[in-house]
């Protein structure tokens, strides 16, 4: 669940900061897949991270 959260934040912010430097339609989907795919690695080590405390 964390991934996904992540994931989904991510999206948001990159398709935010695209559509705010007067990026075309591209330029939001690329930077929200950017950030998407950065957020949930991010979000990947947060859930190993929490997981491997748990045991």
């Amino acid at each position: 669940m964390i991934i996904i959260g992540a994931a989904l934040f991510g999206a948001i912010i990159g398709g935010m900061t695209a559509a705010r430097r007067q990026g075309n339609k591209l330029d939001i989907a690329q930077y929200a897949a950017g950030y998407a795919i950065g957020f949930a690695i991010i979000g990947l080590f947060i859930t190993l991270f929490v997981h491997r405390a748990s045991l």
